[in-house]
């Protein structure tokens, strides 16, 4: 029998190699875990929680303007972005010292630097080389940014973290979780932001009520949405930045004057410069590690879970799959993940969030489906005559009642969704929702109390197909909104998204 260092070797300190690296040492195995940068992974230190943070940082800034409502008075306060932003980092500092003291009393083995891999066993770091039985890629992913001129000009939501001075014009490109939510972190703080969106609309993929209310609410903060725009090029000169842009058929646009470029036009897997394909790994045209439905990749010792995999780019996924893998490999107790039913949210102003499909799914999938919808106006704003509505939403399938959708926006909308993705885990019906009585007064016992059904759409009318003309022009590829063009590999590695829980 081959005698190798460690039972399993771990390459990258994100959420998923941390949850893996420390229930397998727990579990007897030799770990050892390589990172190059700080232990924690993006969510920690470059994502989820800082995020967080400057969400609730901002937030204070509503706080404020609504206090005077309810009785208080406030005078002299002012804000110091710096301030916010050092004190972020002294919370990151404080959970890298938790995680790191978590995986040592575990009993795991930290190499700082990075990994290659040289064979199906082997991985090299510096000047050492390293054997395991079994190799569990955890890199994460990366922020994209695409190839145009002056490109060198925008920063990422890397840097948008770190930042130590408030811009006063901000433009974002990007119509997901992230340019959604830096859109509202610094319109809340006074920045004049302009969103800039390939698509048709922000939040592609969430139910279309969800997109549409989102939408409305943010353009009513000030938010300046800019549909069909793309950017054509960066300048900079003393006087500050321009963003050129054109509409998605190529004609010039607008010039836009900013302070700041945020790019925020999704992630990527963090696979590039491993040795990956070189030990026999398969990826996709995307550089994803493929893995089977027990994360095992092509190589059968080679394991893959997190972002890297390219599946459910979410730090709850990559934590189960984490547990999951180490039942799996180690335990005798194949575990596959069920990436279906998962709960999110998107941190924006207000915050969304939504677990099951959408309508449009919804009808898809299962055709008829009845939808119970309602936007109402939260309470806290009936004394201050500011801010908009909340919306709650419903998707049930007709023919059995279970509920397929849960659906909210507004101020609690995260907290709301968790319980009620239990509800859809156990197949709930809506007639189960009626039975339940709701807390009174809270948004969230809308959910129980939705009774008028909306009426179904209009079928739409069917279409004559357009006659096929001849032509000497290559075909034009499918669209896909983000990335914008094809990601070229960096062999920078960035571990995954964590939860600040290292359990």
């Amino acid at each position: 029998m081959t005698a190798y260092d460690f039972d399993l070797i771990t390459i990258g300190a994100g959420s998923g190699g941390v949850r893996a690296s420390r229930l397998a040492a727990e579990a007897g195995r030799r770990v050892a875990m390589i990172e190059r940068s700080r232990v924690g992974g993006t969510c920690v230190m470059r994502g989820c929680v800082p995020k967080k943070l400057l969400v609730i940082g901002a937030g204070f800034a509503a706080e404020l303007a609504d206090a005077e409502a309810f009785g208080w008075q406030v005078t002299g306060a002012e804000f110091d972005w710096a301030r916010l932003v050092v004190s972020k980092n002294a919370e990151l500092n404080r959970l890298e010292t938790i995680y790191a003291r978590v995986l040592r009393e575990a009993g795991v083995t930290m190499v700082k630097g990075r990994g290659t891999l040289l064979d199906a066993h082997t991985v090299q770091v510096g000047e050492r080389r390293l054997t395991a039985e079994t190799i569990l890629i955890a890199t994460g992913g990366k922020p994209f940014l695409p190839a145009l001129p002056g490109i060198e000009h925008a920063i990422t939501s890397n840097e948008a973290l770190d930042l130590m001075q408030l811009p006063r014009r901000a433009v974002i490109v990007g119509g997901g979780y992230i340019a959604v939510e830096f859109a509202g972190i610094f319109n809340a703080l006074g920045v004049e932001v302009t969103l800039l969106l390939r698509g048709e609309a922000i939040l592609r993929g969430f139910d279309p009520d969800l997109r549409s209310a989102q939408t409305e609410e943010m353009e009513a903060l000030g938010i300046d949405i800019r549909p069909r725009t793309l950017v054509r090029a960066i300048e900079r000169d003393r006087s500050g930045s321009r963003v050129l842009t054109s509409d998605i058929d190529g004609n010039p646009g607008e010039t836009i004057e900013t302070d700041l470029i945020l790019y925020a036009t999704g992630r990527v897997p963090n696979s590039a410069g491993l040795g990956l394909e070189a030990a026999g790994v398969q990826l996709d045209e995307r550089g994803a590690v493929i893995v089977d439905a027990f994360s095992r990749t092509s190589i059968r010792n080679i394991w893959a879970v997190g972002d890297v995999t390219n599946r459910l780019n979410l730090t709850p996924a990559a934590l189960a799959e984490a547990g999951a893998f180490v039942r799996t490999a180690f335990q005798g107790c194949p575990t596959a993940i069920d990436h279906q039913l998962v709960p999110t949210a998107v941190f924006g102003a207000p915050p969304l969030a939504t677990v099951g499909l959408g309508e449009d799914e919804a009808r898809r999938l299962y055709g008829s489906v009845d939808v119970y919808i309602s936007r109402f106006r939260p309470l806290r704003q009936g004394l201050t005559g500011r801010g908009g509505r909340a919306l709650v939403k419903l998707v049930v399938e007709r023919d059995d009642d279970h509920v397929l959708g849960v659906h909210v926006i507004g101020p609690d909308a995260p907290e709301i969704i968790q319980g009620f993705a239990v509800a859809l885990r156990c197949r709930a019906t809506k007639a189960q929702f009626d039975a339940t009585l709701g807390v009174h007064p809270t948004a969230a016992e809308e959910l129980v109390t939705l009774r008028q059904r909306r009426p179904d759409p209009a079928p739409k009318p069917t279409l004559q197909p357009e006659p096929k003309l001849e032509s000497t022009e290559a075909p034009s590829p499918p669209s896909t909104p983000e990335p914008q063009t094809d990601p070229l590999p960096d062999p920078d590695l960035e571990p995954e998204r964590t939860a600040p829980d290292p359990s």
